[in-house]
């Protein structure tokens, strides 16, 4: 049965519209908890709201609450589904580059700092190139939850992607497609790890 998907039209479809989702929602988490991470590190007044409140609510907000939220906020469609990942992801990238800023040898950026007075080039020389693992440590973990929970989001809303396939097949009680879509989300995640994210980690 899954070796008959790989060849469905219309399962390489619903495949490629999540697999869409899953990417955006990882960068659009990352560019926030970033956003976030470097205001907490650069503006000491908002560590602590950042650190202390934003931090503590999203981590420990419930998954399928975000995802039922979404239903009722949204039509069923792209933006619901995005939502609800980018949500439930922005915790895991914000922690993850806000240890890269705090790993950050502040004798380095000194060092930098007397080579040349562009605080750009500081930047994109010394403290991008150190943060670099802590970002992609960040995509990589979220990629991986992005799969998990981007089943729940279109479960609960979303006309069309893996999800609806998969509660299609549980209504219909087609329990070898059911499988079938778990071991091809499987598939496509190591797939995307072994092509795009190892070569960025061996590069970076």
């Amino acid at each position: 049965r899954l070796f008959a998907l790989l060849a469905d039209k219309e399962f390489l479809a619903n495949a490629f519209v999540s697999t869409v989702r899953v990417v955006l929602s990882v960068f659009i988490a990352c560019a926030i908890g970033g956003v976030l991470a470097l205001i907490a590190n650069t503006a000491p007044i908002f560590e602590g709201i950042i650190s202390e409140r934003i931090k503590p609510f999203l981590n420990s907000f419930p998954s399928i609450g975000w995802a039922i939220l979404a239903s009722i906020w949204f039509e069923a469609g792209n933006f619901g589904a995005v939502f609800v990942q980018v949500a439930i992801l922005i915790p895991f990238c914000l922690i993850n580059i806000d240890q890269g800023f705090r790993s950050i040898d502040k004798e380095l950026l000194e060092m930098g700092r007397s080579f040349t007075r562009t605080s750009a080039r500081v930047w994109l020389k010394i403290n991008l190139r150190l943060l670099m693992p802590f970002i992609l440590a960040a995509i990589k973990i979220s990629y991986g939850i992005a799969w998990k929970i981007a089943l729940v989001s279109e479960l609960l809303g979303a006309p069309n992607g893996l999800g609806y396939m998969m509660l299609r097949a549980q209504s219909t009680a087609e329990t070898v497609t059911f499988l079938a879509v778990c071991f091809a989300i499987v598939f496509i995640f190591m797939l995307g790890d072994r092509l795009i994210l190892a070569p960025l980690e061996k590069k970076f």
